[in-house]
């Protein structure tokens, strides 16, 4: 599914400088569908008066609206809150801010970029442990296909990260880990955002075996115990609001992406 080329106006519309914005969600994921809403993930920048007085700007806005029969959900972070959620094992922000989905990017997001391996600890692997139960369980109360797939793409991901310290959220590119029929149920996807499963035989064990296999790549993994960034991340933050002009750091609506295609 084609990202819709007016994803590029965006940033600019929004009340607060962007560092970056990306498309997260099924997009990200590999299967995206005909119907599927895009989410927005990004990080704004509060200026200085916002943060050192008492009147505090907001650390997390979201919105939602349609255009051209497409839904969109945008949600941004201001940097400190990001970096804060960066720093607490949050694979979620991880996978956001390494999207290969750019609608926009600034000096300030290959800054972040750069540090993200700094953020990596074996103890991500909570993070998708965590969602897969999650995701399960509402499989099981609504037999949609949607969280099924969640299911396998968040095992598979926290797998590949912890044995190889690199993030991949695109389920079509970790088939290794799951069942001979993840690519039938992609297509499935596809084809519908909020289908029914279709039946498959032995799929609990397959979830089973998935979540073993994390949980030994966990166990065994060469990622440390902590992050190492937390430094940088700091001075990263101070920089931003106190030296030179913010749109010397952040992203120029008017420039296009930096960093990658605003459509896939």
């Amino acid at each position: 599914m084609k990202l819709p080329g007016w994803l590029a106006d965006v940033p600019g519309e929004q009340p607060y400088p962007l560092v970056f914005a990306t498309v997260s969600g099924a997009h990200l994921y590999g299967f995206p569908s005909v119907d599927s809403d895009v989410d927005l993930r990004g990080v704004h920048v509060l200026p200085v008066e916002e943060v050192a007085g008492l009147r505090h700007g907001p650390e997390t806005l979201e919105r939602m609206w349609t255009r051209d029969g497409v839904e969109v959900d945008l949600v941004t972070h201001d940097l400190a809150k990001f970096c804060r959620l960066l720093l607490g094992r949050n694979g979620y922000v991880l996978e956001q801010l390494l999207s290969p989905l750019v609608v926009t990017s600034s000096p300030l997001h290959e800054e972040l970029v750069a540090l993200a391996p700094g953020c990596l600890t074996r103890h991500h692997a909570h993070h998708y442990l965590g969602f897969a139960r999650t995701q399960w369980r509402l499989f099981t109360k609504s037999g949609e296909l949607k969280p099924l797939l969640y299911t396998f793409r968040v095992l598979a991901t926290g797998t590949h990260l912890m044995r190889t310290g690199e993030l991949e959220a695109d389920l079509t590119r970790l088939y290794e880990y799951g069942p001979a029929y993840l690519p039938d149920l992609v297509t499935a996807k596809r084809e519908a955002e909020h289908g029914p499963a279709p039946s498959v035989p032995g799929l609990e064990a397959d979830v089973e075996r998935m979540t073993g296999e994390l949980e030994r790549a966990r166990d065994g993994s060469a990622l440390p115990e902590r992050a190492s960034a937390a430094d940088a991340l700091h001075d990263l933050v101070v920089r931003a609001r106190t030296r030179g002009p913010l749109t010397s750091l952040v992203a120029d609506p008017a420039a296009g992406p930096a960093a990658g295609p605003a459509a896939g």
